[in-house]
């Protein structure tokens, strides 16, 4: 895509963090915008600031791991405002520190439901729409630099979702290549990025979760990576590198390229048969 002017762009998980950074891009550049999220207070405030700039901007709450929540989405934004052109499959939820093997089955649905289900439901949902329309478009996705790292024991259930996100869209880039030139696919891994995602964690984690992660480490965590978070790169700035990428047709998307040498570890480990190399601790927060 190389016009922006009067497109629609539709981001989930748009109330906060890098999906309202997206949102605010895309609005920078004169498109028509659709944020949704579940947390419907969050994401009003979210879409009357971007009208206060000016932005034609609407919000659809949905639930991107019901399907027809999704659908209904997808049917909002045609119904109002004609097409879609940019698709970010963004919502995600965060990190946690359980071991797999003690990990609740509702956090296990918790993180696969939304990041990569919820992915699945925005393909199924949007991608049709952006083939038949016969025009350039662009489905973004979401995945985040643990997706291409070797896990982190602290964040193996998170860290799985991410890894399955890059995978997906590797395969719809391949498909979407088989049967259009016109619409792309490109999968964001950002490294630590501003976001209030832990203080959404508290309030949107299920509740076998919550059992769970209170303990003194899970405190621990959060409170880390919660000040952690508020050292990463700005949220506006990685949507505009997200914007520069779509125009540049590029399918990976690294919003810090100089972790580049720990995706160059992870392959040489796997070349050499070796046990996973462990990531450096935490310095912001994983997108």
């Amino acid at each position: 895509m190389k016009e922006f002017e009067g497109r629609i762009a539709v981001v989930t998980g748009a109330a906060s963090g890098i999906g309202l950074g997206l949102a605010e891009a895309f609005a920078a550049v004169g498109m028509k915008v659709v944020l949704s999220d579940v947390r419907e207070e969050a994401l009003a405030k979210a879409v009357e600031s971007l009208r206060t700039e000016g932005a034609e901007a609407a919000g659809i709450l949905a639930d991107v791991r019901d399907p027809a929540s999704v659908q209904a989405l997808a049917d909002g934004t045609v119904e109002r405002f004609g097409g879609v052109h940019v698709v970010c499959n963004n919502a995600g939820v965060a990190s946690s520190n359980s071991l797999l093997w003690e990990a609740p089955l509702e956090e296990w649905d918790w993180h696969l439901g939304t990041m990569i289900m919820g992915t699945v439901h925005g393909i199924r949902s949007f991608v049709p729409i952006l083939l038949d329309q016969g025009v350039p478009g662009h489905v973004v996705n979401t995945a985040s630099m643990g997706g291409l790292i070797t896990g982190s024991s602290s964040e193996a259930v998170y860290m799985t979702a991410k890894h399955g996100v890059v995978a997906l869209s590797e395969g719809l880039q391949d498909q979407l290549s088989a049967v259009s030139e016109q619409v792309k696919c490109s999968v964001l891994c950002p490294a630590f990025v501003t976001s209030n995602v832990f203080d959404n964690y508290e309030d949107l984690r299920p509740e076998a979760v919550k059992s769970h992660q209170e303990t003194e480490a899970g405190r621990q965590m959060v409170a880390g990576m919660k000040q952690f978070l508020g050292m990463g790169m700005p949220a506006r700035e990685a949507g505009e590198i997200v914007l520069q990428a779509i125009r540049d047709e590029r399918f990976y998307i690294l919003t810090h390229p100089e972790w580049a040498s720990m995706v160059e570890g992870r392959v040489q480990g796997i070349l050499d048969g070796s046990e996973p190399l462990r990531p450096p601790p935490p310095i912001g927060g994983l997108g």
